[in-house]
């Protein structure tokens, strides 16, 4: 079903774009990823219980029949629910459709969101106290951060910030293009999956295989376009190259371990004049991640503000053309 025509969509995500601007993540208003998330971890319980001693009983074809269980049912409920909530408000009227459909596609982008976990990491580091910039820098990586030090923690909000322009900025807005607030859920959705069970550990490795290379389908494209349009973002700011950057996404994005992560990361890799990637440490063992970019100069804690300015020149490149089509149509 045709829930809107695109002349419609258009409109409506450009303004969801300007809702997360300015709101954001309201602390008073529950998230729907939390109870995305609260769903997820309700079918774990129930699909993939691990006895005391972590060694599941199951064979890997039942485990990952399991996860894709859990990743239809969870996609499913998201764009469901979303779908819901959309014709509930057109049926009241038309204008709270409206009003429904951009609050549901800008829950699903969070590029405020981004820019103050990276401030959070940012100013400890600018004052110099380096255990509160590792305590916010551990709220939005995987890796241990308590032995990391300022070059470090920079590194890793850069990391974060350019990987999730992608699944937070550029995908969600991809597939609410393609059909408004409940495929933008269902993206989102996925996302969160693979957040939570896409690791290739003991635990997940079968269980979370579904969950994570469904985030690989729907993250291939909008990554690329990703790179894209951070490239052009470079060219909007003094001291950043494009040239450089596009060279970067062509020469190491390939190296990194995931099909679609390497491509933001190595853009802003060149476009600041970095190198990313490098030694990580996990739960306690080391991981060599590819190395992305040219390292013309060491990374400083000011590459945390000049990577959130290329998000934001994402967005409004991304906000610019919808507005242009928009008014074209």
């Amino acid at each position: 079903m045709i829930l809107y025509p695109w002349h419609d969509i258009l409109w409506m995500v450009a303004a969801a774009i300007v809702v997360d601007w300015i709101v954001g993540d309201p602390k008073w208003l529950t998230h729907p990823v939390i109870y995305i998330g609260r769903l997820i971890a309700w079918l774990e319980r129930r699909l993939h219980p691990v006895p005391s001693d972590g060694a599941s009983p199951r064979s890997p074809s039942s485990l990952r029949r399991r996860g894709v269980a859990l990743t239809l049912v969870t996609i499913g409920a998201a764009y469901l629910a979303a779908w819901l909530l959309l014709r509930v408000g057109q049926l009241i009227h038309p204008y709270a459709g409206y009003a429904v459909n951009v609050w549901l596609i800008s829950t699903t982008i969070a590029i405020k969101g981004l820019k103050d976990a990276a401030y959070a990491v940012y100013r400890p580091l600018r004052e110099g106290d380096l255990a509160q910039a590792r305590e916010y820098v551990g709220h939005i990586v995987g890796r241990d951060t308590d032995e990391l030090d300022e070059r470090e923690i920079s590194r890793a909000a850069v990391e974060t910030v350019a990987e999730n322009t992608v699944d937070a900025v550029v995908s969600p807005l991809f597939y609410a293009l393609l059909g408004a607030a409940p495929l933008a859920m269902l993206y989102r959705a996925t996302n969160t999956l693979d957040s939570m069970v896409g690791y290739r550990n003991d635990k997940y490795l079968h269980f979370g295989w579904s969950s994570a290379r469904w985030d690989d389908v729907l993250n291939w494209i909008p990554a690329r376009v990703c790179g894209l349009l951070l490239t052009l973002a470079a060219l909007l700011h003094k001291g950043m190259s494009a040239i450089r950057s596009c060279r970067a996404v062509r020469t190491f994005a390939r190296l990194h371990p995931s099909p679609n992560s390497g491509i933001p990361e190595s853009a802003v890799a060149g476009a600041l004049g970095i190198e990313l990637g490098g030694t990580n440490r996990y739960f306690g063992r080391t991981s060599e991640r590819a190395r992305m970019g040219w390292p013309l100069r060491p990374i400083a804690k000011d590459d945390i503000v000049r990577t959130v300015r290329l998000l934001y020149g994402v967005s409004a490149l991304i906000w610019g053309g919808l507005v242009a089509a928009w008014l074209a149509t």
